[in-house]
């Protein structure tokens, strides 16, 4: 052998120690890249989670109530209420001073009368002896409860006084605290307390939303896609929208917003911040991204398919229609399920609607004035109280929940009826 060839040979070996190097390097960059990535997600749902925990609790102060004889139903007792408790609290903590007895009262939560009328009915409706009633406690005493107020900071820097700090310690070793899930944030709506705050009210108005959003987009979307994909003559009409479609997936969702608040409350008179008008602006966000996954699940399906079909005597809509849209249909689920995830959690298009406003009842119907989760939550983030924070962080977990629900719904689907050809 050749002193050239040894050469040769010398600088091929090198060459593939080089390559295979590279590609070691490479499997490592890729290994560091999937550890960043889920460092990332830790502390994404760490952030989310920790504050979300507080947002799931709430603290009670025991009181022991005694109603009179002149009391017989409970729409009278909720009247009374508050004057109850208010004296109840001024005989445990027997103040004079005006500002002594605003203290002791900001103890406890505004508006005790739902918590009173409910302890009074659970315990037979009780006049000739005292009953036992757990209110809620007030914003400031729940996050000194949560451990949220640094009780080593001077008096005039904290929210809860020092006269404060020894009522709540003198609760504490009567055994009349106590910390509880919170069953209000998933029952009640808005408040502008953060105790009583409750996020059923935009769980009801995302619901009726993308119901609206769904049986709108749905059908158009899938007939679109449909006639295009299968009926539609390929000239420079039918690529002029394709191209636009295209490029409406792509549009950002406030422009959406700009075009529904134009169309449906400036021309139609639609009734504002109504899920109607949040479903139908969302359904022109969502349309786009139907259309084009069921173009591609037709796509999809084998033209042998169609072929068997009309040779068998099928015309060209039962071909479509009874073999290749059923075929189809597993990948059309997906893609709306996906272009709903991706819907429930916008909150620009409905902010330009008016679904901003602060909503305290639960809404009853698809014209009602509602708010949905994602605005909710950014009405909890703008607002200054520590309570509202935990109740954002609360807002967020639950609908990240709903969207892994949605998201994990459409990998079903898709793993379950999915067709290889």
């Amino acid at each position: 052998m050749t002193k050239a060839t040894y050469s040769n040979r010398a600088r091929i070996e090198k060459r593939l120690a080089g390559r295979h190097a590279a590609e070691q390097r490479f499997i490592w960059y890729g290994r560091i890249a999937i550890a960043i990535a889920l460092l990332m997600l830790v502390i994404l749902l760490g952030s989310m989670l920790v504050p979300s925990i507080n947002g799931f609790r709430q603290t009670q102060i025991a009181l022991d109530l005694s109603v009179s004889s002149d009391v017989t139903d409970v729409r009278t007792l909720k009247r009374k209420a508050t004057r109850m408790v208010k004296d109840t609290l001024l005989e445990m903590f027997p103040v004079s001073e005006r500002n002594d007895r605003r203290q002791v009262f900001e103890l406890i939560a505004s508006s005790p009368a739902i918590s009173v009328a409910k302890a009074w009915e659970e315990q037979g409706r009780p006049h000739d002896k005292s009953f036992t009633v757990w209110v809620p406690a007030s914003d400031k005493v729940d996050q000194l409860i949560k451990g949220r107020v640094d009780t080593s900071t001077p008096e005039s820097e904290r929210m809860v006084k020092d006269q404060q700090l020894g009522w709540v310690e003198s609760l504490q070793k009567q055994g009349r605290v106590q910390t509880v899930f919170n069953t209000q944030f998933f029952t009640g709506g808005d408040s502008r307390d953060p105790v009583r705050a409750g996020f059923w009210g935009s769980i009801v108005g995302s619901v009726l939303t993308m119901a609206i959003c769904l049986l709108v987009s749905f059908p158009i979307g899938v007939m679109s896609a449909v006639y295009l994909e299968e009926f539609a003559r390929k000239n420079w009409l039918t690529d002029v929208i394709e191209v636009n479609i295209n490029n409406l997936a792509a549009v950002p969702s406030i422009v959406f917003g700009l075009l529904g608040l134009s169309v449906y409350l400036n021309v139609m008179e639609l009734p504002r911040s109504a899920p109607l008008v949040g479903g139908l602006t969302l359904a022109l966000m969502t349309l786009p991204v139907i259309i084009i996954t069921t173009r591609v699940s037709l796509q999809a399906v084998p033209d042998s398919i169609r072929m068997a079909a009309l040779g068998l005597g099928a015309s060209k809509l039962q071909s479509v229609m009874h073999h290749v849209l059923p075929l189809a249909m597993p990948g059309i689920m997906t893609g709306t399920i996906l272009g709903m995830a991706r819907a429930i959690g916008e909150t620009a298009p409905l902010l330009m609607i008016g679904m901003v406003a602060f909503i305290v009842d639960i809404p009853g119907s698809f014209t009602e004035s509602a708010t949905v989760m994602p605005v909710q939550i950014y009405l909890w983030a703008s607002s200054a109280e520590l309570g509202f924070a935990d109740k954002t962080a609360a807002g967020i977990v639950v609908l990240v929940t709903m969207l892994l629900l949605m998201n994990a719904m459409a990998i079903y689907l898709r793993k379950r009826y999915e067709r290889r050809w």
